[in-house]
C-alpha cells in the first residue's frame, strides 16, 4: 500500500501501525523515526505540494486538522480526487481512535488494538498515581510568545497536565487552542511555565524571554525558577508519544511519585 503522511503525527501513528515502509512521502517537518527523513519531501504541512502528492500515487493519503490552515490540504485533496482521510485529535481518546481507524484502513486492526491497549493501561496508572499527589502546581503551557497562545481544556495537554499531577491554567478554555495576553498569564499566576514553541528547536528558547516580561518577576514560576524548556515532538505532536511527554513532565513535577520504572514504549 502506498500511503502519504501530511504531518509529524500522522507520520508517527504509522509507525506504531508498523506501516513506515509503507511511506512513499512525507511533510517537511517528519522527522521521526529516522527512516523517514530519506523520503520525499513534499513541502511544510501549510504549503504542501499536491503535484508532488499525485505524482506519488498514493493509495491513502493522511491529511490533518491538527494545525490552523490545513483546510487548504484538504480541498486540493478532494478537487483531485486523491483518496485521504483527515485526523483532526485534541484528545488521548481521539489519537486511540484514529489509530484504530487507520488500521482498519490498512489492515493493521489487530495491531491497532494492541497499541491502543497499551495506551491505556499506561494512562490508568498514571491517573492512579496522580490521585497521590497533595499539591497540584498550577501549569503554563506556551505555544506562541506573542501573540500569545495557549492550549484551553479541550486539548491533550490538558489532560496530560492532570495525568502528571497538576492543571492547565486556562483548563476554564474551551477551546483546543486559546489566543491570550502576558497580563492575563500573569494575573493567573502560574506555579510552573512550559515553554513548548512550535516549531522552533529547544536551543532557541531562553527561560530569559519570560523572566523579561512586565511583572512576571513575582510571578511564582519566575520566582521559583520553575521555567521547563520542554520538546515540541513530545508535547505538540498528537501522537502516542505525548505518552513520552507524559513521563517526562510527570517526573519533573514529583519525582518522588512518578519513578521512572513507570515507562510506556510500544516500539517496533
Amino acid at each position: 500500500m502506498r500511503l502519504v503522511s501530511l504531518c509529524p503525527s500522522n507520520t508517527e501513528l504509522l509507525y506504531y501501525l508498523n506501516l513506515i515502509d509503507d511511506l512513499v512521502g512525507v511533510d517537511d517537518f517528519s522527522d521521526w523515526p529516522e527512516e523517514v527523513t530519506h523520503l520525499p519531501k513534499l513541502g511544510p504541512d501549510l504549503q504542501i505540494d499536491m503535484d508532488k502528492v499525485e505524482a506519488l500515487k498514493p493509495d491513502l493519503v493522511l491529511a490533518s486538522l491538527s494545525v490552523p490552515g490545513m483546510e487548504r490540504n484538504i480541498e486540493s485533496l478532494q478537487k483531485r480526487n486523491i483518496p485521504h482521510i483527515v485526523l483532526n485529535p485534541q484528545t488521548l481518546k481521539d489519537i486511540q481512535n484514529d489509530l484504530l481507524q487507520v488500521g482498519e484502513l490498512t489492515d493493521r486492526k489487530e495491531l491497532a488494538r494492541q497499541v491502543v491497549e497499551s495506551m491505556e493501561a499506561f494512562i490508568k496508572s498514571y491517573k492512579e498515581m496522580a490521585t497521590t499527589v497533595k499539591m497540584k502546581p498550577k501549569v503554563y503551557w506556551e505555544w506562541w510568545p506573542k501573540p500569545v497562545f495557549t492550549p484551553g481544556s479541550v486539548n491533550w495537554l490538558t489532560e496530560i497536565s492532570e495525568l502528571a499531577g497538576s492543571s492547565n491554567i486556562y483548563v476554564d478554555q474551551e477551546v483546543a487552542s486559546h489566543q491570550t495576553d502576558w497580563e492575563d498569564v500573569r494575573k493567573r499566576n502560574p506555579d510552573v511555565i512550559c515553554m513548548i514553541w512550535v516549531g522552533v528547536k529547544e536551543s532557541k528558547m531562553n527561560p530569559d524571554h519570560v523572566r523579561r516580561r512586565p511583572g512576571w518577576t513575582e510571578m511564582k514560576a519566575v520566582k521559583q525558577d520553575h521555567i521547563f524548556v520542554l520538546e515540541e515532538r513530545l508535547f505538540c505532536r498528537p501522537s502516542p508519544r505525548l505518552l513520552e511527554g507524559l513521563q517526562k513532565l510527570a517526573k519533573l513535577l514529583h519525582p518522588d511519585i512518578f519513578s521512572t520504572d513507570k515507562k510506556w514504549s510500544f516500539y517496533l
